[in-house]
């Protein structure tokens, strides 16, 4: 931001489909990953690309966890009182900070006021912690509560998604820019930007979800994430037994589907989507020519294009295991129409000129495409589609691919784009309110600087409303998006999840670390 991101922004479990041919828990030993980019600042409250929450998932925990069937398990508390504008958590007593502090409530608080607190500009301010939120700790009770202004729905799993910071790191956190003070199972004990990050297990670690430890056969007691940006060259590492685990996107993920010894884990990873650039000097922001340039994509082809064959049809922005599980996209996105999209063009006063590129009043219509390079060649080409298409309507097309670190930057303090290719990865539909509306960046998380009335309004109606009465409202509050061409969803995209000697899952791009086991199979 989630997510942002080549943003799937947050952490949350969501199941997929896995063929195991890994063999039986081994002895402990070091477990390699490759990560596609650098993940940047370590601090949680400013963490939304979702290879930042990769890092993070190692050494940090949430107060509650969603189990695969979308169940709220404990985490960091061990019960909860949930009423409609506040939930109350009481913490486990037995949970210690990798510097050896007891976690307190007033800890947790800290976390969330400090997130709330307008003078530390989080860009996970409206999305992780909701806008209004304030946290009071009552450390005799071992209790803490979250209350927001109004009723807030989703109040509890919500707080599934928030890392809470303990110990030296909560009272500096510049110091956590480049390690980690938390309470999860491993500690950042080597970082090298661009290079390597290196994990210890905590050998005391017994309060992960549902009481998970770090005490089962095979557990790694090193973890080595590995700053591998192309694909091929991780696809090559996994199989001659350098990485143990890669997320791939791309045309390797048919090879290493191939290969005899790799476990193949499919996920649901966010969808391929694109957003246009509202802010005042963009071209995109009149409504008409958002809807000109939508009507001159082939979304099919482009879906096929972007997931390399491998995406399902998009019927929403939540990842699975969503809470509401209506379609708002059918029906609500403009269709193919070249010629639709260029009288759109014509009326609204962009004529061709004499290089086929159009132009008003002197201003020649100009959209510079910015997209991330770390996933895939199957979102190259799709952005490369993009430009075409678009080139084809008399637009001069910039391509501007970077890497996630730099895409954030673009999205939140640049603003040097005009439309963005983003996935954004969230399970709970309160998560997109702070990307989708509110304060612009760099003010707020609202990148594209959409101002949808219609999204506001339902928006502010299904927050209070639990169940499938605010589930139908959810649903239309994106329909409203989609009609607007605020942003034009694609593909649900899905990744290889591909592992070789150790299983581990890997819920919305994030480590689930109890459940990492080094195997006999190499």
């Amino acid at each position: 931001m989630a997510a942002l991101v080549t943003l799937s922004l947050l952490v949350a479990a969501c199941g997929g489909t896995s063929d195991d041919p890994s063999g039986k828990p081994a002895g402990g030993g070091t477990f390699s990953f490759a990560l596609s980019a650098d993940p940047g600042a370590l601090d949680p409250a400013t963490a939304v690309l979702s290879i930042t929450n990769t890092v993070l998932s190692l050494a940090y925990d949430p107060l509650v966890s969603t189990a695969p069937d979308g169940k709220i398990v404990p985490g960091l508390a061990e019960k909860w009182d949930v009423r409609p504008d506040r939930v109350t958590f009481t913490l486990r007593k037995d949970v210690t900070c990798s510097d050896g502090s007891r976690l307190t409530p007033a800890d947790v608080a800290e976390n969330v006021n400090h997130i709330a607190d307008p003078e530390t500009k989080s860009p996970v301010y409206g999305v992780l912690v909701p806008v209004g939120m304030k946290a009071e700790a009552d450390d005799a009770a071992g209790t803490v509560t979250l209350s927001t202004p109004e009723p807030f729905s989703f109040i509890l799993e919500n707080a599934a998604q928030l890392f809470v910071v303990c110990g030296k790191g909560l009272k500096d956190r510049a110091s956590i820019a480049h390690a980690t003070s938390g309470s999860g199972p491993y500690t950042l004990t080597e970082a090298v930007p661009s290079d390597h990050y290196t994990f210890t297990v905590r050998k005391d670690y017994a309060w992960g979800p549902n009481g998970a430890s770090v005490r089962n056969q095979g557990q790694p007691e090193k973890i080595v994430l590995r700053v591998v940006p192309n694909e091929q060259t991780a696809a090559n590492m996994l199989i001659s037994g350098d990485l143990n685990g890669a997320v791939v996107y791309g045309a390797d993920r048919r090879r290493l589907e191939a290969t005899p010894g790799v476990n193949k884990l499919v996920l649901a990873m966010g969808n391929g989507q694109f957003f246009y650039n509202q802010d005042d000097d963009r071209p995109a922001k009149d409504p008409a020519i958002r809807r000109a340039l939508t009507q001159a994509i082939n979304l099919p082809e482009l879906a096929g294009i972007a997931s390399s064959g491998t995406g399902r049809p998009v019927r929403g922005l939540v990842m699975d295991p969503k809470p509401c599980q209506g379609d708002g996209v059918t029906g609500h996105v403009p269709a193919f129409d070249p010629a639709a999209a260029s009288a759109a063009l014509d009326a609204a006063g962009w004529k061709a000129g004499a290089d086929g590129v159009r132009v008003k009043d002197g201003r020649r219509l100009t959209i510079r495409l910015l997209y991330a390079t770390t996933r895939g060649a199957g979102v190259l080409a799709a952005n490369e589609y993009l430009a075409q298409s678009w080139k084809k309507a008399g637009v001069e097309v910039t391509l501007n691919g970077v890497i996630d670190t730099k895409l954030s930057e673009s999205l939140n303090a640049a603003q040097d784009w005009d439309a963005v290719w983003l996935p954004i990865g969230v399970t709970l539909p309160t998560q997109l309110v702070g990307f989708l509306s509110g304060p612009s960046a760099p003010k707020g998380a609202n990148f594209a600087h959409l101002s949808n009335e219609r999204y506001e309004k339902l928006v502010a109606e299904a927050v209070t409303k639990p169940g499938e009465e605010g589930c139908k409202l959810w649903t239309e509050s994106e329909s409203a998006l989609y009609d607007a061409a605020d942003l034009v969803p694609v593909v649900e995209n899905t990744v290889l999840v591909a592992q070789k000697g150790a299983t581990f899952d890997f819920p919305a791009a994030s480590f689930s670390p109890t459940t990492i086991r080094m195997t006999s199979a190499r």
